[in-house]
């Protein structure tokens, strides 16, 4: 114990060491490719789900309460205790154990936020499409969802965001990506530069996803700017 405190105190434990980033730049480099990889495939995964989850909703009245209320049973699950379920089926230290929690736990933010998007389509905008002629699936794509984008968005941004901190769990199998990282250095006696190197990237990476999605909503959506003015 008193070997491990000192390590900690000491001069050459700092928690900023561009050495130790240079030493090992290969290393974090690919936990922060693996970090963005499973949060690229698990937003995809959950967005291909959630989406139509939230259109079903939507037409159908009466599964709106279904659908919500088992989005968030899943959401609720801890994450060790999902993993600790679902591990044994998919293999202990397979990238696809920590993917599938991920989209387990996206699906209640982008459903929710979709199907509250689509409830806010105009109904003068639902019944002029109608007058027009479109059909349900006409009127969905050209109309519902396209008004629906900033809803949307929140959602995919909440759950991005979500997902991000969520991967450093798989850590604890050997895929959580930066989380390796945090988690190295408090195995490795503290190792402070190690602990920050891979808590700021995983800040960072959650920040850059946030904005590159805020602004592809931005410009998938001009006319909510000029709603806003």
């Amino acid at each position: 114990m008193s070997f491990r405190l000192a390590l900690q105190e000491s001069p050459g434990n700092p928690w900023i060491s561009w050495q130790y980033v240079r030493d090992n730049s290969d290393t974090i480099l690919a936990a922060l490719r693996e970090h963005a990889t499973l949060t690229a495939e698990a937003m995809l995964v959950a967005t291909l789900v959630a989406v139509p989850l939230a259109v079903i909703a939507y037409w159908y009245r009466p599964l709106t309460g279904p659908i919500l209320a088992l989005s968030g049973v899943l959401y609720t699950i801890p994450s060790l205790a999902l993993l600790a379920f679902v591990a044994p089926y998919t293999g202990t230290t397979k990238p696809r154990t920590v993917l599938i929690g991920l989209v387990l736990y996206a699906l209640l933010l982008i459903v929710r936020n979709s199907l509250a998007g689509l409830n806010q389509v105009p109904p003068e905008a639902r019944d002029a499409a109608q007058g027009m002629g479109y059909g349900r699936w006409g009127r969905l794509f050209r109309i519902d969802l396209p008004l629906a984008l900033p809803g949307i968005v929140t959602g995919l941004r909440l759950a991005t965001v979500s997902t991000v901190a969520l991967v450093t769990v798989g850590s604890l199998i050997g895929q959580g990506g930066l989380g390796d990282l945090i988690l190295g250095g408090f195995r490795n006696n503290f190792y402070k530069a190690e602990i920050m190197t891979g808590a700021v990237l995983c800040v960072g990476l959650a920040l850059v996803l946030d904005l590159l999605l805020a602004t592809a909503g931005r410009l998938l959506t001009p006319w909510s700017r000029r709603i806003a003015r």
